[in-house]
């Protein structure tokens, strides 16, 4: 009766190809915003981008939360999971808040620190579909899920420093003759921070269900 009983259950390894979804979501998001940083005419498409990956992420998060509802069985604790794809739908989410403002104040060129933290956001996104990979083998693959980690830390590290470079950069360009041009891309630098920030939050989830499990 057991066995059947598990057997009608959402498989485990649900979880983790649903997980596999949501990063690979959040490279595709990433690249959008990256071609969106590129600026010119193809701001508004790229935008659009952003758009649609947000909302399939925002549709795995709902399969994840309704199949931790529905599963006798999880891989881990069934919070981790909720806390590891919410980390993982705030990514995205944040992009998309950061095309929100372009398309808002009609930017249509961008800073050079901009786009080199556009590109290392792809970096972070890439760094956490591989994460995610390791996941199901844990135990094995821990001491790599730890150095995948502290890449992200590093990479977060770097886009602070853009972040300040850019602004003082902004500001010497624009305090006296265009202050709104100021303001705008201040708060631009200040939602590409918050993405990586975000990846940072996955890498911390993630290293934090590693240690619990090994």
């Amino acid at each position: 009766m057991l066995g059947l009983f598990r057997a009608v259950m959402p498989k485990e390894d649900r979880f983790f190809e649903l997980f596999a979804q949501h990063a690979a979501i959040l490279v595709a998001g990433a690249k959008a915003l990256q071609d969106l940083m590129q600026g010119g005419e193809g701001v508004e498409a790229a935008s659009g981008r952003v758009y649609q990956h947000e909302e399939e992420a925002d549709e795995i998060t709902r399969q994840v939360m309704g199949a931790v509802r529905r599963s006798f069985i999880t891989p881990f604790d069934r919070s981790d999971i909720q806390d590891l794809t919410t980390s993982l739908d705030d990514a995205i989410d944040q992009m998309r808040k950061t095309a929100k403002v372009v398309s808002l104040f009609e930017v249509k060129t961008f800073e050079p620190q901009m786009r080199e933290m556009a590109a290392i956001i792809v970096q972070a996104a890439e760094l956490t579909v591989q994460a995610v990979a390791l996941l199901p083998d844990m135990r094995k693959n821990a001491h790599r899920l730890t150095e995948l980690a502290v890449k992200v830390t590093q990479i977060e590290e770097q886009a602070d420093q853009m972040y300040d470079q850019g602004r003082k950069a902004l500001f010497l360009a624009h305090r006296a003759s265009d202050p709104m041009t100021f303001i705008v891309g201040v708060d631009i630098y200040s939602h590409l921070e918050k993405v990586v920030d975000r990846f940072e939050d996955v890498a911390n989830r993630i290293s934090g269900i590693v240690v619990e499990q090994v």
